[in-house]
């Protein structure tokens, strides 16, 4: 399995970061980061497009599309190990900017998954995304670390 976290925003230090690098070091899965940075000045909807197209540039061929986003399923830690299992392919999770995803992107979302109602900073989704995918390939190997 392979997995590639597609986000606005670079991420250069700090905790989150660290956390980051634990899980995904922690996990035998490969996973990626890309970071993008959208600089140029518009609407909201300019803005939210331009990210879109960057975004989907790190999504490899074939990949299951994962939106995070507030409209998104929330789901316990064993069915999402269990639904990226079921798709035995490469993921690729997006993770939007300051305004979120515009609606085009939402449709092309295999999945729309949301870490609950409340907004969370976006560096730290990464940091909670990255355990999650850890916590899956636990599950999914038996391992002790989920407990039930």
């Amino acid at each position: 399995m392979e997995f590639v976290i597609c986000a606005i925003g670079h991420l250069k230090s700090g905790p989150e970061l660290d956390l980051i690098n634990k899980y995904i070091k922690q996990t035998s899965w490969k996973v990626t980061v890309k970071e993008f940075e959208y600089k140029k000045n518009g609407s909201v909807d300019e803005i939210k497009w331009g990210e879109a197209e960057l975004l989907f540039s790190g999504v490899p061929k074939g990949a299951k599309i994962v939106v995070l986003d507030e409209r998104g399923k929330t789901m316990p830690s064993v069915d999402f190990a269990k639904k990226i299992s079921d798709w035995q392919s490469s993921v690729a999770f997006l993770i939007g900017g300051a305004y979120g995803h515009n609606d085009e992107t939402r449709k092309k979302a295999d999945m729309l998954l949301s870490f609950g109602q409340m907004t969370w900073p976006h560096f730290l989704v990464r940091a909670m995304l990255t355990e999650q995918i850890y916590r899956a390939k636990t599950i999914l190997d038996g391992h002790p670390y989920h407990k039930v």
